[in-house]
């Protein structure tokens, strides 16, 4: 897939992911994260900032609102009127960018009427970026450390992925709970044989899209803009992102910004 037939709101999305990965990349290769911890005792990095600042500058071009984690508190009375906005992550698995397991990401969707209908999802430490939009289909690159990169690469189609003979599970690596781990039982009693792997970030759900495991249950606490991003990239590579029930999709904007429990499992 050329980044030539891309509409413009993708391509600045993925210049946007880039960028911001090559800012973090630079402060993850250092010696100082300068962590702090915000309200909620979660971890913030200098390389958290950096790329929100990075992102909102190339974002704001396009005159759609922003709705970043690391962004100004907007109130729902202000971004319930907005029928079409931009929601960052400037960093999803900032636990992982401070143990240096390379397993973070930039995560960047175009929300309309609260579907996300684009989605970037960069892996920066990885070189891996995802992206998916309406009309364009689900597409990885690898080796990717810069814009440059993306005109060598035709991109991989995850639609056409395959996925392993053993029926693979992606757990989360820190939420392992009761929830879970019955979900896990009961897939066993279905499928005999299974398969657990641990990934960090929206690297759980892009797993999944990319056919490296079957399913991914999250039985524990998400933002939205968690996975915006990744749900457009497992959707339109033929995988389902739905609330616990299976079938109730996943909105966005909503007055909470916390994601229900949610299943992600290819068709």
């Amino acid at each position: 897939m050329s980044l030539m037939k891309l509409s413009e709101e993708l391509k600045l999305a993925i210049r946007a992911a880039l960028k911001a990965g090559e800012a973090i990349i630079k402060i993850y290769n250092g010696e100082d994260f300068e962590v702090e911890f915000k309200g909620d005792n979660s971890p913030l990095t200098k390389a958290d900032k950096a790329a929100h600042k990075i992102i909102t500058s190339y974002l704001s071009n396009s005159s759609l609102p922003i709705l970043s984690e690391e962004g100004s508190d907007i109130p729902y009375s202000e971004r319930k009127d907005w029928s079409q906005f931009w929601m960052v992550d400037p960093i999803d698995g900032t636990k992982e960018f401070i143990k240096r397991n390379g397993e973070f990401t930039v995560n960047i969707a175009l929300i309309e009427n609260q579907k996300p209908i684009l989605g970037v999802v960069y892996a920066p430490a990885l070189k891996d970026l995802y992206f998916a939009e309406q009309g364009v289909g689900s597409f990885k690159m690898e080796s990717i450390s810069s814009i440059e990169d993306t005109y060598k690469s035709e991109g991989i189609d995850l639609s056409k992925s395959s996925y392993p003979e053993t029926y693979t599970l992606v757990v989360s690596k820190s939420h392992m709970n009761k929830e879970t781990q019955r979900f896990v039982d009961e897939k066993e009693k279905e499928f005999g044989e299974i398969t657990t792997a641990s990934f960090g970030s929206s690297l759980k759900i892009c797993k999944v899209a990319e056919g490296s495991a079957h399913c991914y249950p999250r039985f524990g606490p998400t933002m939205e803009w968690d996975t915006a991003a990744a749900h457009v990239v497992a959707y339109f590579s033929g995988t389902k992102v739905t609330q616990d029930d299976g079938k109730t999709e996943l909105l966005y904007n909503k007055k909470n910004l916390l994601n229900t429990y949610f299943i992600v499992e290819k068709i």
